[in-house]
């Protein structure tokens, strides 16, 4: 079995994953079901934590045109 690999958050103490998923699509293009799965099994997996920002990358719809992003 894979061990989730950890580090230091910059100087905080704090110990997170090395990697965590993004929820973008959580809002819009994955269905909540499915994402309810994705994000346990991440937990289950050892992930400590979650992207969650409103817009990655540029303007996304319907997250631009409405000022907040769906996946919050």
């Amino acid at each position: 079995m894979n061990t989730m690999d950890y580090a230091h958050l910059g100087r905080s103490g704090l110990l997170v994953s090395r990697i965590g998923p993004g929820t973008m699509n959580s809002g819009d293009a994955t269905p909540e079901a499915d994402a309810h799965r994705i994000l346990d099994r991440a937990v289950d997996l050892g992930v400590s934590f979650i992207g969650s920002a409103d817009v990655y990358g540029g303007p996304q719809s319907p997250d631009m045109a409405q000022c907040y992003g769906t996946s919050e």
